[in-house]
């Protein structure tokens, strides 16, 4: 197995962060096998066998990115509130999909985006040396 930015034979440059976010790629091989669900990782790619698991993304992208979506939401229903006055009916018909495709599509860029970062990086939890 190679590493990030491992130069052998065959050996292939690993896609960019923003394509990986987008696409759903291996941050090694490039093939669409990182998730394995909506919004849930695959285990290892199935065409290169890098594990998934090693990765550690956690859940540090759900708050923020809902927080985020939810004022972007609320500035969009109460404009529309404030110009068309539109029945209760007619904006949950709206704002309920639109706010559950919008978390479930920014959580899958934002994990695949931070899981190839630190593939890139080769980022690991923090060591404390024991020294000598």
């Amino acid at each position: 197995m190679t590493g990030p930015g491992s130069t052998g034979p065959g050996a292939s440059s690993p896609p960019a962060i923003l394509e990986v976010a987008c696409k759903g790629l291996c941050p090694r091989c490039g093939q669409p096998r990182l998730f394995a669900g909506w919004i849930r990782f695959a285990d290892r790619c199935t065409a290169c066998g890098l594990d998934f698991t090693q990765f550690n993304v956690g859940d540090g992208p759900a708050a923020f990115l809902t927080l985020i979506l939810g004022t972007i939401v609320t500035a969009a229903a109460i404009t529309l509130e404030l110009t068309v006055h539109p029945p209760l009916w007619l904006h949950m018909l709206i704002w309920i999909p639109v706010t559950l495709a919008g978390v479930i599509w920014s959580l899958r860029i934002a994990k695949a985006a931070l899981m190839s970062a630190e593939y890139r990086n080769a980022a690991r939890e923090g060591r404390i040396d024991p020294g000598p």
